[in-house]
Formats: structure tokens, sequence, C-alpha cells
């Protein structure tokens, strides 16, 4: 039987989580489940991977898992990783969910798509609102790009982690991709 596992990690954006189930053999690696991006505190980061996961909290990340938090460390550092080698659990998604993720993690850092850009790309070119919803309900954002999809018009579009707007600004401009969300007249050029 497999169990369920997850930890908390400091980055430069915040408290990140990560998830993962152990697999029932030792020489398999174990998949990453569910991720999260920082809440306002890391007691709400906690309390969310804890409810995504449904899993323990571990004192110590099996060896893959702390490589992989390495990485992500890295990548909000400004060395920017790719998490294409990552396994990732999406059991609990549907098919058309399946495809909009398979299709966001060939999205390269620093690179942008429009949902009707990555619906296209899918052979679904009416599908750019399903693939928004399918995008809001990633369960591993990050390691899953959603970030890097925006509305048409390149314009931000959504993102339903804390600090919605101003966190997937960050993310893009942490791989060198920028999005408009600068105020006219702040003299400060805030996000």
């Amino acid at each position: 039987m497999t169990q369920a596992a997850y930890c908390l990690f400091e980055t430069p954006l915040g408290t990140c989580g990560i998830a993962w189930k152990e697999q029932e053999t030792p020489r398999i690696s174990p998949v990453v489940t569910f991720f999260q991006l920082p809440e306002a505190t890391r007691s709400l980061t906690d309390t969310r991977i804890a409810g995504s996961s449904g899993g323990r909290k571990a004192r110590v990340p099996p060896p893959r898992i702390a490589g992989i938090i390495k990485k992500v460390q890295k990548h909000f550092h400004g060395d920017v990783q790719d998490f294409l080698d990552i396994v990732v659990d999406l059991d609990g998604a549907g098919p058309f969910a399946r495809q909009v993720y398979e299709a966001v993690r060939k999205i390269p850092a620093g690179r942008t798509m429009t949902y009707g850009e990555l619906a296209a790309d899918m052979n679904r070119p009416t599908a750019s609102r399903a693939v928004g919803q399918a995008l809001g309900r990633n369960p591993i954002p990050l390691i899953i790009p959603c970030h890097r999809v925006l509305a048409s018009g390149k314009k931000p579009g959504g993102f339903s982690a804390h600090g919605g707007l101003e966190t997937k600004a960050k993310m893009l401009e942490i791989e060198g991709a920028t999005i408009g969300l600068r105020q006219a007249g702040d003299p400060l050029g805030r996000i």
C-alpha cells in the first residue's frame, strides 16, 4: 500500500509544500501528488498541503523528493530549472485535464502561451475556457507550469495561488518572461 506524505520548505517566495506517494517497492521513486505555492503564512501553507495531500507530515523527505526541493529552491533563486523529469501522479484528474497538464509541461521556462494557443495545440481550438478551468485546478503548480499560460492578447489571465497575478508575475519574471501588470502612474513600477 502506498502512503502519502508531505513536507514544507523555504524559498525566496515563501514557504512551499510538496506531497508525494511513497511506493510499495523501495526501488521505485516516490511520485509528486501536490505542490503548494506559498500562502500568507507558513501555517496556512501547512494547512493547505495537509488537506490537499491527505498525507502525514514527514520530518525528512526521501532523497528523490529532497532533490526536487533543491531544484525548486534553485529555481526561485533565479537558477531556472527544468522539471520535466519529475514523475507526477495525476490520478485525480480527468482525461482532458491530464492532456492539458501534459501540454503545459512542454512550455519551456521563459516562454508563454495563451489559453487559446494551448487549446489549438491540443487540437481542441474551441476549448480555451476548459483549458483555463483545468489549469485553475492544477494540483502541482510550477512542476506543471500553469503560470506560463496567459489570456488572449497576452494579458495575465488568472492565477489561483495566494497573491494571484502578482505571484504569477514573479514566477514569470524569475524565468525571464514578463506580463503587463504594472499600473499606469505607479512611480515605483511595482507589480
